[in-house]
């Protein structure tokens, strides 16, 4: 008896990710795109989806890939030569959600064993306006905004949990929600997350990411104390920048400072001063080359992620020039609860990073207080 091919959909949006590190809030919509491009962006998905597919590599027999023209995936599966069929043409030079959403009929049509996307939560809306429960999917993370249950923690173990399924490891499926938010309200600051439907995952809870918990601390106690520590830290290094990350934690440091904040992006802070707001990346690293700084972080409740979650600025070129031993990670005890004992998680976009980021790392949960929190090497993930 001979044995079929697993048969694995994928699509990939070439343009998700493209507006995180110039600071843009998203890439949703041709004009923001058309500035991204022009600004200089890089556009990474395609990188990101090598990632993933580089962890079945070895299983290329077994693997007969169903996938969209050009950049939404022909081109890479070509260049790692996996098998391939395209099932899909864009009318259009630049792929567009309804682009997303043509492939994803087509691979209905194909009856494909498994759809593999990249994108954010806005290729996920895509996505699941077509396939609902029809069939299993997986997200492999590259865009500006990932609330969805439907991704990987990381584009690598995107591709561990395909092989684990391709071998037949995983057979159980679980319901994860499709989450997004209004783009022009998260650039005035404010998120505004919904719920738009599920699609059934393949479950390893070592490599699927949690759905976003929202809603700010409520503990103010905690938080001013938390608070009241980092700014006894600027006060004893006046002359360091702070880069603040984004998220409500450090918003709240900031209040308590009295300075304005931009509460999805990135702002610099030296003597307890604002310097600059909404920063990118390349103005980041501007700024930080010849002083010495600190990064002002905290962790997605209910995921853990500290890079590579809505603050692409910190590039992985800013990361290193501060140092593990400079980045003052802060939250609260309930927050560290939520996570149910799972890893602190760095996607930082550079694997080499974030292994070195990796073991224990000290988390500032009050005045002097601090606990020791493990931090994943995701590439030893797989073999625990």
């Amino acid at each position: 008896m001979i044995n079929k091919p697993f048969k694995l959909g994928l699509i990939i949006n070439p343009f998700a990710g493209i507006g995180g590190a110039l600071a843009l809030k998203g890439s949703d919509g041709a004009e923001i795109r058309t500035k991204a491009l022009a600004l200089g962006a890089d556009k990474k998905a395609v990188d990101k989806t090598r990632l993933a597919l580089a962890q079945i590599s070895d299983l290329t027999a077994k693997v007969h890939i169903y996938t969209a023209a050009g950049e939404m995936g022909e081109d890479l599966v070509k260049s790692m030569g996996f098998a391939y069929t395209v099932v899909y043409r864009s009318p259009e030079i630049q792929s567009e959600g309804s682009d997303t959403e043509g492939a994803a009929i087509a691979m209905l049509v194909q009856q494909v064993d498994l759809l593999l996307f990249a994108g954010g939560d806005g290729t996920a809306r895509n996505v699941c306006h077509v396939i609902e429960h029809h069939l299993p999917v997986l997200g492999v993370p590259a865009g500006c905004k990932i609330h969805s249950g439907v991704y990987a923690i990381t584009p690598q173990a995107a591709g561990r949990v395909l092989a684990q399924v391709i071998q037949g490891q995983i057979v159980s499926l679980n319901q994860a929600e499709v989450m997004d938010i209004d783009e022009a309200l998260f650039r005035q600051g404010r998120v505004n997350a919904r719920q738009f439907g599920e699609m059934q995952v393949p479950v390893e809870l070592r490599y699927i990411q949690a759905v976003k918990m929202g809603g700010k601390e409520s503990d103010e106690l905690v938080l001013s104390d938390i608070a009241a520590q980092v700014i006894d830290i600027m006060g004893e290094n006046p002359e360091h920048y702070f880069i603040m990350g984004s998220g409500s934690t450090v918003d709240f440091v900031m209040q308590e400072l009295g300075l304005t904040n931009t509460l999805l992006g990135v702002d610099l802070v030296q003597n307890q001063q604002l310097l600059a707001s909404d920063l990118t990346a390349e103005q980041l690293l501007d700024y930080i080359r010849s002083t010495p700084t600190k990064l002002v972080i905290t962790l997605i409740g209910g995921q853990g992620h500290i890079f590579g979650r809505g603050n692409q600025q910190l590039s992985p070129a800013v990361i290193r020039h501060v140092g593990k031993e400079n980045i003052l990670l802060i939250a609260t005890k309930t927050k560290l609860t939520s996570l149910t004992g799972k890893p602190l998680i760095s996607d930082s976009g550079d694997i080499q990073l974030d292994a070195e980021l990796s073991g224990l790392i000290a988390v500032t949960t009050g005045y002097r207080d601090q606990v020791l929190y493990p931090l994943a090497d995701l590439s030893k993930l797989n073999s625990d």
